[in-house]
């Protein structure tokens, strides 16, 4: 963060200081909300949460060096006292970012903003350095966190903003108020907290309405719930997509034999292959969506396509494609899932086995609960259960309780009537079962969301497989 001394930061975030000798101590290191990671000269931000009250750890992060704490309450060690910890931080945020004048890329949709963010942290930092969101850090405290960490040398900032309601997206564009603001989707997720898509549309386009005259707004061509939020916006608009109507555009879409996505990249200054590194036909839309920014950006086709063909993933937990010493390759998908990347995942995972089904190579989905759908879960349920059916996936271990069960549900009923589906009761049955059928040229997808920790599946799998190469990366 930019060097302030506590009198400003008090200033800033209308807060009164506390145990504090010299008002004029600056503030040169970080902002952490994790006494762990305090160190000298950084600020430590204590949150009242479910378990831990940050409040406890104060003294802790002083000691460690932190030049003060941000707190709700006098805690015995210098602090800036606030009401609202959470709005004082993203008034810090905001002031930093004022001061800093980087160029704010702020990205929300359904699905894919990790991975498309990471997308464009690749692109854009070979251009100019570049901040990104760590991991998914995309509410009202990751969002100004990963803000406060831009300094004066940063010209890029790109930022996930995710939404649990109508109103958060607003919000977090007030903190970082955006230039360029891209919105990937539409879909299903959240469903249960929103009920419709368009309610989801509703709230994904409050960023492109934040947008200024000079902004950029960068909207998928092919999502028509998208596309519309064009008349939502005074921004310049560039589409992305397949449609033929898109600015930046992918043509000859194919993939090659072992998964990954291909394509033909036509922006308004030229043309050029790309073959991603990527697995999933998913990943088209996403790197079409980066390239719109870094050709707003002022990247050329060349420089892009070349950057797309390189770039990896950066975040854990999201398609890491893991080949094991014995020939059995693990998709850990198992950080999140909705129905649309659900189905997205099966599809990869179906065109993964394609290569390696000559010698006998099997496809495994370890599949569990997709969280928040609300009264339209048990048909997604059923709809995912079906379509690894219609893939082809040779094995389907649905993992958990009453979802899991509607997902062997729905691909018994789809003509799964023999071994090829089973429901098992938790990660470790999941374990178990693979550990003792998996053999050599076999492709095994974990995905679920968040909360049913699946990933504990594809790490017990990989748990000896130090010889094994982690593709993408």
């Amino acid at each position: 963060m930019i060097t302030l001394s506590l009198a400003e930061i008090a200033d800033i975030v209308g807060g009164q200081p506390h145990d504090i000798p010299d008002p004029a101590v600056t503030v040169t290191g970080p902002v952490v909300i994790d006494s762990r990671e305090a160190g000298p000269g950084s600020l430590f931000a204590a949150f009242a949460g479910e378990h831990v009250d940050g409040h406890d750890y104060a003294q802790r992060a002083v000691e460690a060096g932190a030049a003060a704490v941000l707190a709700a309450r006098p805690v015995g060690v210098p602090a800036i006292v606030v009401n609202d910890v959470v709005g004082a931080l993203g008034a810090l945020a905001r002031t930093v970012v004022e001061r800093l004048g980087t160029t704010v890329v702020a990205l929300t949709g359904s699905a894919g903003k990790t991975s498309t963010k990471d997308l464009i942290a690749q692109l854009l930092e070979r251009k100019a350095p570049t901040v990104w969101t760590p991991g998914s850090l995309n509410n009202e405290i990751g969002l100004p966190l990963t803000a406060l960490t831009a300094t004066s040398e940063t010209q890029h900032l790109v930022l996930e903003m995710g939404a649990r309601g109508i109103g958060h997206i607003h919000y977090l564009a007030e903190l970082t108020p955006p230039r360029i603001g891209l919105v990937l989707n539409v879909g299903s997720a959240h469903l249960g907290e929103f009920g419709t898509r368009e309610a989801i549309a509703q709230a994904k386009g409050e960023l492109v309405e934040a947008l200024p005259e000079d902004g950029c707004a960068v909207l998928n061509a092919d999502d028509r719930l998208v596309r519309a939020m064009a008349s939502r916006t005074k921004a310049r608009v560039l589409l992305f997509g397949e449609a033929p109507e898109a600015d930046v555009r992918g043509e000859k879409v194919r993939m090659t034999p072992d998964g990954r996505p291909a394509f033909e990249l036509h922006t308004p200054t030229g043309c050029s292959d790309v073959t991603l590194r990527l697995y999933g036909e998913h990943h088209v839309s996403n790197a079409l969506a980066a390239a719109a920014v870094a050709h707003e950006l002022g990247m050329s086709v060349t420089e892009i396509a070349e950057a797309l063909s390189e770039a990896g993933t950066l975040s854990r937990w999201r398609m890491e494609v893991t080949e094991r010493p014995d020939g059995v390759t693990v998709v850990n998908d198992a950080y999140n899932a909705n129905p649309e990347s659900m189905r997205a995942a099966l599809r990869a995972l179906a065109a993964m086995g394609q290569a390696r089904a000559a010698d006998g190579g099997r496809t495994w989905a370890v599949l569990g609960q997709m969280a928040e759908l609300g009264d339209a879960s048990l048909a997604e349920h059923d709809a995912v259960g079906r379509l690894a059916v219609r893939l082809n996936v040779s094995k389907l271990v649905a993992v958990g309780g009453r979802e899991a069960s509607w997902l062997q549900l729905g691909a018994y009923n789809e003509g799964s009537w023999g071994e090829e589906s089973v429901h098992v009761s938790d990660a470790q049955a999941a374990v178990d079962l693979l550990r003792s059928e998996l053999r050599p040229g076999d492709v095994v997808l974990v995905k679920a969301s968040r909360s049913v920790g699946l990933e504990k599946v594809a790490q017990a799998l990989l748990e000896n497989a130090t010889e094994g190469e982690v593709a993408g990366r």
